[in-house]
């Protein structure tokens, strides 16, 4: 009698089925495919912006609890699409490690240094019995002594160095556009402008600035700002 896919090759612990796949890791990356959409961009000397759709499901939620852009030291953010408890586990050990490394040697942790830190934990979870992957993707940005840095982390513990990317419901259809129009000479507001056009495509409702969250930071002076509810209404009046 036929094995279905996927079956005693994905219950108790990740392993390779006969054709080489690892399920529990696709399947994790279709729960971050059911998120909300997440996209990050960067320009080389200018920086960096993160913006994120927030979802509020209730009209008895507060607004200002849904988090989907995390700070982890004054250089660096994060976004996440996928799973929220899982992220925070990321999240609150990215902060460990950033705080870890100026102690230690009493300068800001270089990006890639944290995001290859942060792959290493998603991996292990690829590998043991009695644990799943982690749900989540992350987008990583920051600025270090090598200039603006984007990340894009999956649940296998990869990543990768991006000028653009998305991650999230609408990867795909933001990506296209991203694709298209993204230049390497764009000034910041180029970036934000160019992000919210690219989540209208996806976003299922019409957008405004409580369903939106923007951080950026520039090269010149290293810190992470949030933009506020009027900020971002402005920007998206201009996106047209």
């Amino acid at each position: 009698m036929g094995m279905e896919p996927g079956m005693g090759y994905d219950s108790a612990i990740t392993i390779f089925s006969p054709d080489g796949r690892l399920f529990q890791v696709e399947y994790a990356i279709e729960a971050i495919r059911r998120g909300t959409t997440a996209i990050g961009m960067k320009v080389k000397g200018v920086g960096a912006v993160l913006t994120v759709e927030k979802r509020v499901l209730s009209r008895l939620v507060v607004p200002e609890s849904v988090e989907k852009i995390f700070k982890i030291d004054e250089h660096i953010g994060v976004a996440i699409a996928g799973l929220t408890a899982d992220a925070r586990v990321l999240i609150n050990q990215a902060r460990i490690n950033a705080q870890m490394h100026r102690l230690t040697y009493d300068e800001p942790i270089n990006v890639e240094v944290l995001t290859r830190e942060i792959g290493d934990l998603m991996q292990v979870y690829t590998q043991y019995a009695g644990v799943r992957p982690f749900g989540v993707k992350l987008l990583i940005m920051g600025v270090d002594d090598n200039g603006t840095q984007l990340f894009s982390t999956d649940p296998s513990g990869t990543y990768f160095g991006n000028l653009a990317a998305v991650i999230g419901a609408g990867e795909q259809q933001a990506l296209e556009l991203l694709e298209k129009d993204y230049q390497p000479d764009l000034d910041l507001d180029g970036m934000i402008l160019l992000s919210l056009r690219a989540l209208e495509q996806v976003i299922e409702s019409e957008l405004d600035a409580t369903k939106v969250e923007i951080t950026v930071i520039t090269e010149d002076e290293r810190k992470l700002k949030n933009l506020t509810v009027e900020e971002i209404t402005n920007y998206i009046k201009r996106k047209t």
